[in-house]
């Protein structure tokens, strides 16, 4: 699981891993398909969660499937624990905190003096999938 498919395509790319090209399924399971059939190529319509998917293959031969997920669907994740896998996750969390933050200082028409609260909101909401501050 990751949560930039293209980010982490990239970096196994660098590493020298031969990694399949970006894709979502065509048709239910197409991503569980040894031979590719009903994948199509690039990220699934909409960036939707859970469906843009990359392949790899270790030194070992065993086959691996990267699968994005952006927004984690409700109680996916235990609400009172956040976690970040790398430095990018976090870093691409804050991005989005970023923007939603500068909507809700629209919102109100003035800014936040207490963001650092508002962020860690939204930061623990979008990771646990419940609904987020505005």
């Amino acid at each position: 699981m990751v949560s930039d498919i293209e980010a982490a395509r990239d970096q196994l790319l660098a590493g020298g891993a031969d990694v399949s090209e970006v894709f979502h399924a065509g048709a239910p399971g197409a991503q569980f398909e040894p031979d590719g059939s009903d994948r199509v190529s690039g990220r699934a319509p909409g960036a939707a969660t859970y469906s843009s998917f990359a392949t790899f293959r270790d030194p070992d031969g065993n086959s691996w499937l990267l699968q994005e997920i952006t927004t984690r669907l409700p109680g996916r994740i235990d609400a009172v624990e956040t976690t970040f896998a790398s430095r990018a996750d976090l870093a691409s969390a804050l991005r989005r905190a970023k923007e939603a933050h500068a909507e809700h200082e629209r919102r109100t028409g003035q800014a936040d003096e207490n963001w650092p609260d508002w962020y860690a909101a939204y930061l623990v909401a979008e990771q646990a999938g419940t609904d987020l501050p505005t």
